[in-house]
């Protein structure tokens, strides 16, 4: 038997994106967003929105980064999002992240955090604050690579959100192969 919730935004894993950019002065600033995801092949889309200072400076600047959030930043990406940029402007140093800015977008990549997506700004709607980012590059860091170079998951230690019991979940454990696992049954 199942239980009803309702209307409710649950859908696993919800990412913990930090949303990175530069106000008109060149200053970072970063917010943490779940409501997001791939749209395309090429872009992403979140759903933030207009008062947050991050939504200002991208639409000032047409760029910025999103990261995963990790294991090891789970403070500071969460203070991320319960801190408002537009009342506390150092929050990334107070959340103790430093940022390099990003060769692909006029938008930081947080130092941190080892896997960042660098995007410029395709479309804002601020009514529903839906918005699409097309993809210019994603960066790892090295140490977060597999020895073949590709990314390695588990080494990134992502998080996601839990919106029914408003905790960060780590994500990492290979359960399974995408695209050849269903094979067996394909020769039944």
């Amino acid at each position: 038997m199942r239980k009803n919730f309702g209307p409710k935004s649950a859908v696993y894993p919800e990412p913990v994106f930090i949303i990175a950019t530069y106000d008109e002065n060149g200053h970072p600033d970063a917010m943490n967003a779940a409501w997001g995801g791939i749209n395309d092949t090429n872009e992403i889309g979140l759903c933030l929105s207009a008062e947050h200072k991050t939504v200002k400076n991208l639409l000032a600047t047409g760029a910025f980064t999103v990261s995963m959030g990790d294991v090891a930043h789970v403070v500071a990406c969460d203070y991320l999002g319960i801190t408002s940029g537009n009342d506390v402007p150092d929050k990334l140093k107070i959340a103790g992240l430093s940022v390099t800015k990003s060769d692909f977008v006029n938008a930081p990549l947080i130092n941190e955090l080892p896997m960042a997506v660098e995007c410029r700004l395709k479309s804002y709607d601020p009514e529903s604050g839906h918005l699409v980012g097309e993809i210019v590059n994603v960066s790892i860091e090295e140490s977060a690579l597999a020895p073949d170079g590709t990314a390695d998951v588990a080494k990134m230690a992502p998080i996601c959100y839990d919106p029914f019991h408003h905790a960060y979940l780590a994500l990492g454990e290979k359960v399974g192969n995408a695209f050849s696992d269903g094979q067996k049954l394909k020769k039944q």
